[in-house]
């Protein structure tokens, strides 16, 4: 018996009366040769519902085996293979493949014990001698390494330990080593089985920054997926300890706790998702409750005095990260009902606290934005009117706690309260708005002689301007409110934010020229002023960041977009700002940016509907005449010449909750604009914006994730895709490609898609595997059948490039399929640039596989006129596509070289054999030569 590999599942004779398991079988094993593993899968699984006997359940399992090793699921290919052993302990297939699957989850003491088994039964199995070899070479090598990092281990300690050590270089190095150590599995193992984490632990004592980075950085390598290193870790630490460090005054310790306690959640929910199950197998306690421990210790972090408020920002960034669920269509959301009642008055808190002058509370400029994101994600996470009604009960119990018999500090703290539930959930903070005394108290508290009252109350009245659709009043009062506070007070912080105010109220009528809120001149003038206070350095960035608010209002206004790009110092501003520990200007600035570029979605109405509306007395919106194609290209070569790009990359390299899904989308919409004339793609390249696009094609909105997408295959088609995502990052570009083949995406991001994939396709086999992986054939085949021409060829030249790769050429190959017929038949269209890219891939496929030769006579009675029609073209890419394609044939067999000897192709060769030295003529040539060689046509007297 011979073992030709894990993946080849292998047919056996029919058991009577198991017919439909066969005819299963044999189907799962089609589907298998032709790259559908899923498919295959479900073949098989159907196959073993229907009642199969010990020995075909046996060869099911096995063959399911099989797919999941193709599917890289080693875990279930374990599972089956172990099912198939359990039916037949002498399946020595079924052991092969389980020894595959544990060597590839590392757990190579198993794998050889499967293979040594193998050896035995088959002894002169050079295919189980071979893995043998290789995995004991694999098991010598972590032995070697684990015994010369045994004494290593130890000597780091030591020096970290040692107190006269202290601040030496010798110390760093330790340090540094220790880290690296950890990050091999390997090396995090050793360090935990030498007593690691309780050594580690007397570095976090210690209160030293260098050795509590270091400590931190180690347990990072030590729990990283790894559940049961976790679990004991925290066993050892103690889960208020970990969490505690976050509170650290130092914002490096406090980061890198931050990182360590990510891990740690990681690890935990994979627990969750396997069902007690570590990475080794061995079964710990309930993660779910360790789970909830640990968010328990964040939510009372939230509110503990003495926190650092970097620490706070940092226990809401894990909140957001943690807690909500990632997909709405896991129906689970237990997690978050649990952290609201239990949280949800913590969270609050932290909105409602004020940085300056500084409360009972430490917290940073960006917590209270943190804390609205928190309750946004809380909230859209609810599943039902009851979940949400009992979120609204608590905030709004919350909210009159301190509004009523706490005095004028309970109000603010109320009002304050208010304004970042505006800025979150804003559902939840138009209903605290109607509480009785709450808006009355706002408008009361603009008048005030405090300025950190009027603070509180302009803020609320801002907030409330944008959401509040219940209370009409606030736009119907606000603005000669908002105009008596800008002309009347004397500190800048709250003009500016009554200006905001004003800005918001003013551009209700969007991009709409025929609906200015204001007088001729008005908008101007507040821009203007927006941009005098953005470049006052001397104002502190928390106030300047409301300057960037009003412009991202104002810009809606098209002259006001054209005065900003002309401000090189408003611009410098801007992006210096960006890049600022402000973070929650993030929002703002990609707006202004949307609005300048024009890149939000704009639809041309129709002129019939216009003139319709117009009879009918609708109101018709209206595009300024600065918003023209030409104004906007203006617009944005004057943003790439005053860096743009670098700005938002540093924006998409934010750590911060402020980066939301949303903002996110802007900097997706404004790239796609950057991006949209291929002379500026070299500058946004050159800018790092291919290195920015990857991160918001992978994460985001489903709008924002296609522009992106979409931003990357313009830069993939017309730039070098090496040079535009270097090493391992090019890798990273297909999958945002293969998503713009959806149906769903409109045809100009087909097409793109399509052509990008073809640059990619054509420069390596790890590109061209990566595409096959990523399931992106059978779409692109679909397109081949597209009705609009340049969509068919672009899927066709994709095809062609493909065709290097083996598992495509299997496709071809397989019988019961068209995909030849397709490419012959196009060979012979009108559109050249078609007829190029399927003669392209003919060319491919006939000299990689010469049994596609015999089958192109099949396909079609007309590929010999098509072909004839390929060796006359007047272009030469054609004609050598078409003599290439010749060639494969008369040497793929005699018969089929008799046809075309006896037809006009031996003329056309003939002429082309003589034309002047070129890659046709030696096609030409060799294909008479071969010809002569079989004896069908004898050379004339000249040797010709």
């Amino acid at each position: 018996m011979t073992v030709s590999g894990p993946g080849t599942p292998e047919p056996r004779p029919a058991a009577p009366g198991a017919s439909s398991v066969e005819q299963l079988r044999k189907e799962g094993n089609e589907l298998f040769k032709c790259g559908d593993y899923e498919g295959a899968l479900t073949a098989y699984t159907q196959a073993l519902g229907l009642g199969a006997t010990p020995q075909d359940q046996a060869i099911l399992h096995r063959n399911r085996a099989a797919c999941h090793l193709k599917l890289e699921d080693y875990d279930k290919a374990e599972t089956e293979a172990s099912k198939a052993i359990e039916k037949d302990g002498g399946d020595v297939k079924a052991l092969y493949r389980r020894s595959q699957a544990l060597e590839k989850l590392g757990r190579l003491d198993q794998a050889v014990l499967d293979l040594q088994r193998c050896v035995s039964l088959e002894p002169k199995n050079k295919v189980f001698q071979e893995a043998l070899r290789n995995i004991g070479g694999q098991i010598q090598e972590k032995v070697r390494y684990m015994s010369s990092t045994d004494a290593k281990v130890e000597q780091m300690f030591q020096i970290l330990l040692d107190p006269q050590e202290k601040g030496t270089e010798k110390k760093q190095k330790a340090s540094q080593n220790l880290v690296v150590l950890a990050r091999e599995d390997a090396g995090a193992e050793k360090i935990f089985r030498s007593n690691g984490v309780q050594l580690l632990q007397r570095l976090l004592d210690t209160g030293e920054a260098d050795l509590m980075l270091a400590a931190l950085r180690t347990l990072v390598g030590i729990c990283s997926e790894h559940q049961s290193r976790t679990v004991a870790t925290l066993s050892v630490l103690g889960t208020r300890r970990v969490v505690s460090i976050l509170g650290v005054e130092n914002q490096a310790v406090s980061l890198a706790a931050c990182h360590l306690l990510q891990v740690i959640f990681d690890a935990l929910k994979e627990g969750v998702k396997k069902g007690f199950r570590g990475k080794e197998g061995a079964i710990i306690v309930d993660p779910a409750r360790e789970l909830k421990i640990l968010i328990s210790n964040l939510l009372e972090l939230l509110t503990e005095v003495g926190v650092s408020g970097q620490g706070r920002d940092n226990a809401l960034t894990l909140l957001i990260k943690t807690v909500p669920r990632k997909s709405l269509k896991d129906p689970n959301n237990s997690l978050t009902l649990w952290v609201i009642d239990q949280g949800l008055k913590k969270i609050l808190e932290v909105g409602g606290s004020v940085q300056d002058p500084p409360g009972e509370l430490m917290v940073t400029a960006n917590s209270r934005m943190s804390a609205s994101v928190l309750l946004s994600k809380l909230f859209d996470d609810l599943k039902c009117d009851a979940e949400r009604e009992n979120f609204h009960q608590l905030c709004e119990n919350y909210i009159k706690s301190w509004f009523e018999g706490q005095g004028l500090a309970g109000k603010l703290r109320a009002i304050q309260t208010v304004s970042c539930l505006l800025q979150g959930p804003c559902e939840a903070g138009n209903r605290a708005l109607e509480l009785s005394g709450v808006m009355e108290s706002v408008i009361a508290l603009c008048a005030s002689e405090q300025e950190e009252e009027q603070l509180v109350a302009v803020e609320a009245l801002i907030h409330a301007a944008g959401k509040a659709k219940r209370a009409s009043f606030i736009t119907a009062n606000g603005v000669s409110l908002l105009k008596d506070l800008y002309k009347r007070s004397e500190k800048d912080s709250i003009r500016i934010r009554a200006l905001v105010g004003l800005c918001k109220l003013g551009s209700a009528g969007g991009t709409d020229f025929s609906m200015k809120q204001f007088a001729e001149g008005s908008t101007l003038k507040l821009a203007k002023q927006c941009r005098k206070w953005l470049c006052n350095d001397q104002i502190d960035a928390g106030t300047r960041r409301w300057a960037v608010e009003g412009l991202a209002y104002l810009t809606f206004d098209a002259d006001v977009k054209e005065e900003f790009v002309e401000d090189e110092a408003a611009l410098k501003a801007l992006f210096q700002l960006s890049r600022s520990e402000e973070r929650s200007v993030l929002f703002a600035v990609a707006s202004a940016l949307v609005n300048c570029t024009n890149s939000y979605d704009y639809e041309e109405p129709d002129p019939k509907m216009v003139e319709l509306a117009k009879y009918a007395k609708q109101h018709v919106p209206e595009q300024h005449p600065k918003d023209k194609a030409g104004f906007v290209r203006a617009r944005v070569k004057k943003l790439l010449a005053a860096g743009v790009v670098s700005a938002m990359t540093c924006m998409v390299k934010t750590e911060s909750p402020v980066l939301t899904n949303s903002c996110r989308e802007l900097l997706s919409r404004v790239f796609l604009a950057l991006v949209d004339d291929v002379e500026d793609r070299g500058t946004v390249v050159a800018q790092g914006g291919g290195k920015a696009l990857l991160p918001l094609a992978l994460e985001g909105t489903d709008v924002g994730q296609t522009k992106a997408a979409q931003a990357l295959a313009k830069l993939t088609i017309t730039s070098n895709p090496e040079m535009t995502f270097p090493g391992e990052r090019i890798y990273e570009v297909v999958r945002p490609l293969v998503s713009l083949l959806h149906l769903n995406c409109s045809g100009l991001q087909n097409f793109e898609a399509l052509m990008a994939l073809t640059n990619l396709a054509g420069i390596s086999e790890r590109l061209r595997q990566k595409i096959l992986k990523e399931k992106a054939v059978p779409m692109i085949e679909g397109y081949m059948f597209e009705e609009h021409e340049m969509i068919r060829r672009a899927a066709t030249e994709c095809m062609c490039n493909l065709a290097m790769s083996k598992e495509v050429q299997d496709l071809f190959e397989a019988k019961g399929n068209d995909r030849l017929k397709l490419l012959v038949l196009y060979s012979g269209e009108d559109d050249e640039l078609l007829r190029r890219a399927a003669a392209g891939g003919l060319a491919m496929l006939t000299s990689m596989r010469p049994s596609l030769c015999s089958r192109i006579p099949q396909v079609t009675t007309h590929w010999l006129e098509i072909l004839q029609a390929l060796l006359l073209s007047s272009n030469q890419e054609l004609q050598h596509r078409g003599a290439v394609v010749a060639l494969n044939m008369v040497e793929a067999s005699k018969d089929i070289a008799s046809s075309l000897m006896e037809s006009e192709v031996l003329e056309i060769l003939s002429v082309l054999a003589k034309a002047k030295e070129s890659p046709v003529t030696r096609a030409a040539a060799a294909c008479l030569a071969k010809a002569v060689e079989y004896g069908l046509i004898k050379p004339n007297q000249d040797g010709e």
